[in-house]
């Protein structure tokens, strides 16, 4: 991989650069640190407001497309439990104008009454599609809600309760911005067809002179560890039956998080996965089942999900999930499996880091993390586990104890809902 530049400027943005002379365009991605975990409890959904808000123009620019389309830029965002990742991509000839659409809203984001009212509508109805008008949708509030106790993973990205959104005042709005959008909370990657000195020169000009900030003093919240299992069965207009069963597992940082990845794809990852060739092709106990790794920076979620075929009862899909998961924890996986899952991963990392803007986003995620250079230290951390360590994790997280279960039934007449914590 090529030379990673990193400089952070006189009021605390960080900047990593990496050059790509392969490409004529440049990717400006600025990761935010801030998430739906910053929120306050009683007022979530307000990273995600601002995802669309970052879009609906700045105090000096009215429409953020206009220009950039006019350059022949491209753009969008994404936002998560740790995160508020926004983006372009722009030809090298025209990136100062990139910088310059970037740093205005940073500066001077357009927060009027109206803007406010426009956006918090359109969040709303997003919310009643996804969550509320969803089959299934309400299915991961239920599950993090089970799972977290007290650490704000417990709501989702949208939000946890729809009503956050809209009693949110434009003061609330206006103090969350101020609070969270500035250049110490700011990592600005850039790579593509330019160079770390014109980067800096872009950055030092467009952005050096913005002296907002926050102190960053943000309280740890642990998750107690949970010590018995946790039951919810709820009742839905949905077509089939579901099961969810959500396990805690370590931090992001933590070297047992490319063992769990691991586990999660020998499970179920492809056709030859274990769930695959069990559960849905030999046994025909589920139509669909899949296991997953949340990935966040804190302590997360290794999550299994399935839909079983007619005529199979929860309790027999759940039964069916314990048995396989009981011979990952009494052997040791298979050299020849375990090689082809690492490869797997080997191959997904070289590919994905042949485009410019993944490397962007990439390197940004890993200075949040604590250093963007550990991003060529990936493929070695996956290639470094072995089936002692995947045999020791899934003996440590993998038992009834420490999961939460979530049986989503069609609704059939049955009013009443059961759980137990």
């Amino acid at each position: 991989m090529s030379v990673i530049n990193k400089k952070t400027l006189s009021n605390g943005l960080r900047i990593v650069h990496q050059e790509d002379k392969a490409t004529q365009m440049v990717a400006l991605n600025l990761l935010y640190n801030v998430g739906a975990k910053d929120e306050n409890p009683s007022k979530t959904g307000f990273a995600h407001l601002f995802e669309h808000l970052m879009f609906s123009g700045s105090e000096n620019i009215p429409n953020y497309d206009i220009p950039l389309q006019n350059a022949g830029g491209e753009n969008n965002a994404w936002t998560n439990n740790d995160l508020t990742n926004v983006y372009l991509t722009i030809p090298y000839q025209n990136v100062e104008i990139g910088s310059w659409l970037e740093s205005d809203r940073l500066n001077g984001l357009g927060l009027g009454a109206r803007k406010i009212a426009v956006q918090k509508g359109v969040v709303c109805e997003e919310f009643k599609q996804r969550n509320l008008n969803q089959p299934y949708g309400d299915a991961s509030h239920l599950v993090r809600d089970m799972a977290y106790q007290v650490h704000p993973y417990r709501w989702p990205t949208i939000g946890e309760r729809l009503e956050h959104i809209q009693n949110a005042s434009a003061e609330d709005v206006v103090d969350f911005y101020h609070r969270f959008y500035n250049p110490n909370n700011l990592i600005l990657a850039v790579t593509g067809h330019i160079s770390f000195e014109r980067t800096i020169e872009l950055a030092e000009k467009w952005f050096g002179d913005i002296t907002k900030n926050y102190p960053n003093n943000r309280p740890t919240i642990i998750e107690p560890k949970q010590l018995k299992v946790r039951r919810k069965e709820v009742f839905r207009d949905v077509p089939v039956d579901s099961l969810y069963m959500a396990f805690h597992m370590c931090e992001r940082k933590n070297r047992d998080y490319y063992a769990f990845d691991i586990l999660s794809d020998i499970l179920s990852n492809g056709a030859s996965s274990r769930f695959h060739q069990k559960l849905i092709l030999e046994k025909r106990i589920f139509t669909s089942v899949d296991a997953y790794i949340s990935g966040s920076i804190d302590a997360g979620l290794f999550q299994i999900y399935g839909r079983p075929y007619p005529g199979v009862t929860l309790e027999e899909a759940e039964k069916a999930i314990w048995e396989e998961l009981e011979l990952i924890k009494k052997e040791y996986v298979d050299e020849v499996e375990l090689e082809k899952v690492k490869n797997k991963f080997e191959s997904n990392y070289i590919f994905n880091h042949i485009n410019f803007l993944n490397v962007a986003t990439n390197l940004a995620w890993f200075e949040l993390l604590g250093d963007a250079n550990d991003i060529n230290n990936e493929v070695s951390n996956y290639k470094s586990v072995t089936k002692e360590h995947l045999l020791h994790v899934a003996n440590q997280s993998l038992i009834e104890e420490n999961c939460s279960i979530l049986y989503y039934k069609k609704r059939e007449n049955k009013e009443i809902e059961n759980g137990s914590n």
